[in-house]
C-alpha cells in the first residue's frame, strides 16, 4: 500500500471522529451522524479531486472508505451516548489538528502528481486540509472553527504545506516528508490551541 494512501486512510479516520463527536454534541440521530462524519471526511479531498479534474473522485475510487465510515457510525453513534461525559471542545480541536496536517500533505501530494506548479500545490494542501472541517461545522449551525477562534488554521496547513514542498527540492527522503509535515502542521495547530495564540484580532 502506498504511503499517501496510508495517510489518506488515517486521515478520513481522524476526520470521521471529529464529526462524530460535533454531530453528538447537536444531538443527532444515525443519519446525522454518519452524513457529518462523511462530510468531515470527504469534503477537503472532493473540492481538491474537482479543481484537479482528478475522476473518480477518491472516495468513490475507493468506496471502502465511504463503507468504512458507513459501520463507524453504527458503533460510534450508542458509543458517543455512552461516552458523552468527555466529548469536549478539546477532543474536536485535537483530532481536527491531526486531520487538518494528514489531510494537508496528502493534498500537496495529489497536486504534485498532478503536475500542479508549487505554489498552486501548496493552496491544494490547504484547500484538502481545512474544508472538510469548514462543511462539518456549516452543516452543524457553526461558524466553522477556521473563521471563528482567531487562532491559526490554514496557516499552519500553509507552513507545513511548504515545508514538504521544500524537503523534496531538497532531496529529503519522501516517507520522512510527509510524516513530518504532517506532524509539523498538527503539532503547530495544537500549540497555537494551548497557547491562545491569535492572529488578525
Amino acid at each position: 500500500m502506498r504511503l499517501v494512501t496510508v495517510i489518506e486512510i488515517t486521515a478520513v479516520l481522524v476526520a470521521a471522529f471529529s464529526g462524530f463527536i460535533e454531530a453528538r454534541r447537536k444531538r443527532m440521530d444515525l443519519v446525522g451522524v454518519f452524513t457529518v462524519a462523511f462530510i468531515a471526511a470527504f469534503g477537503g479531498g472532493t473540492l481538491r479531486d474537482i479543481l484537479l479534474d482528478r475522476r473518480p473522485l477518491f472516495w468513490v475510487q475507493h468506496q471502502e472508505y465511504a463503507i468504512l465510515i458507513f459501520v463507524l457510525a453504527l458503533v460510534a453513534s450508542p458509543l458517543m451516548r455512552t461516552l458523552r461525559h468527555i466529548v469536549s471542545e478539546r477532543l474536536i480541536v485535537i483530532a481536527d489538528a491531526f486531520g487538518l496536517g494528514l489531510f494537508s500533505v496528502a493534498g500537496v501530494s495529489a497536486a504534485l502528481e498532478a503536475q500542479m506548479p508549487l505554489f498552486i500545490a501548496s493552496m491544494m494542501g490547504v484547500i484538502t486540509g481545512i474544508f472538510g472541517g469548514v462543511l462539518r461545522d456549516i452543516v452543524c449551525n457553526e461558524v466553522p472553527m477556521v473563521f471563528r477562534d482567531g487562532k491559526p488554521y490554514a496557516i499552519c496547513a500553509f507552513l507545513g504545506s511548504w515545508l514538504f514542498l521544500l524537503m523534496g527540492m531538497y532531496g529529503v527522503p519522501r516517507e520522512f516528508a510527509l510524516w513530518s509535515s504532517a506532524l509539523f502542521i498538527s503539532g503547530l495547530r495544537l500549540l497555537t490551541w494551548k497557547f491562545n495564540l491569535q492572529v488578525g484580532r
